[in-house]
């Protein structure tokens, strides 16, 4: 096995990782400033594809496709919090669940309605197109670069606004206790809608980015979405730096238990057994990790303990 295999297998872990964290990191600072369990999530990484895939197949600009999937993912937060979300905060969390996965079938719904039932493409941007040449001689398309560095970038980003801002400080105060900054004069309606289409709009952005490497159709949200919770259970519910180690963890177990797992198997087994076992254990990857972290630390790996 080459060392080239390696690197590029990692870097592609690493650029799963990072558009998984924006993702993740939008679910935990919902669920742990607003303590909503909200599985239309996946649905606003969708808004974003498709908006973004609509505005670009338009205009051509790839630039105007990210600000129009970042526009339509931050106000669909807003008005789904608005109209929906707003009633369920004081509401048992099966309430949530069931109302949460109501929104996701109208999402669903409304987006074959408008779209229609087939796929749409989003096209890589000319200037970001072809392989780079790394250290190494190694070739790794740049997109998939950009990407890593978009994230990094994001993750920075979002780690200033939460621990350097007055605003930050209010996110934060309102995880702890929202009760007493309500009481200090913070308007928490207006946090909380704030926070949610921050989260939506971090969601929209990584369905547009991806949506230049993979289709974008109705329900491609929901697979995205069940990796989310399983980052957040690793990283600590609540934490931006446990969503982004988590992320991390599941985007690298993720693309390197698939590649490597069936060569491992191959040393032991007939190649057709290897690559279905190997393929079965690579899916089952991220839960086992999730088991494992849970059984060592419960609260996640930066999860507040009790």
């Amino acid at each position: 096995m080459s060392t080239i295999l390696i690197i590029e297998q990692v870097l592609n872990g690493l650029q799963s990782g990072v558009m998984l964290f924006l993702m993740a990191a939008g679910l935990t600072l919902i669920f742990g400033v607003m303590g909503l369990i909200n599985l239309a999530h996946g649905s606003l990484y969708m808004v974003g594809a498709f908006a973004a895939a609509a505005v670009a197949g338009v205009t051509g600009s790839f630039l105007l496709a990210l600000l129009a999937a970042l526009a339509a993912a931050a106000a669909a937060g807003v008005l789904v919090e608005t109209l929906v979300i707003r009633r369920l905060y004081a509401a048992d969390h099966l309430d949530q669940v069931l109302a949460t996965f109501a929104l996701i079938l109208i999402f669903s719904e409304g987006t074959r309605l408008i779209f229609g039932s087939f796929p749409l493409y989003l096209d890589i941007p000319s200037w970001l197109s072809g392989p780079v040449t790394l250290p190494g001689g190694i070739q790794y398309p740049l997109y998939r670069l950009a990407l890593i560095g978009a994230g990094l970038a994001v993750a920075l980003a979002l780690w200033v606004l939460i621990e350097r801002t007055r605003i930050g400080i209010q996110i934060r105060a309102g995880e702890n206790d929202r009760e007493m900054i309500a009481a200090l004069g913070v308007d928490i309606s207006k946090l909380y809608t704030l926070v949610f289409a921050l989260g939506a709009a971090l969601a929209g952005l990584a369905g547009a980015l991806v949506g230049a490497i993979q289709s974008v159709q109705v329900g491609m949200g929901e697979p995205v979405l069940i990796l989310a919770f399983v980052t957040i259970v690793i990283g600590g519910i609540g934490s931006i730096k446990g969503a982004f180690v988590g992320a991390i963890l599941v985007g690298l177990t993720q693309t390197l238990g698939s590649v490597f797992l069936p060569v491992l198997f191959r040393l032991f087994l007939e190649p057709a057994t290897a690559m279905s076992l190997g393929a079965s254990l690579a899916n089952m990857a991220v839960y086992i990790l999730m088991s494992l972290v849970l059984i060592f630390r419960p609260a996640g790996l930066m999860g507040a303990r009790a």
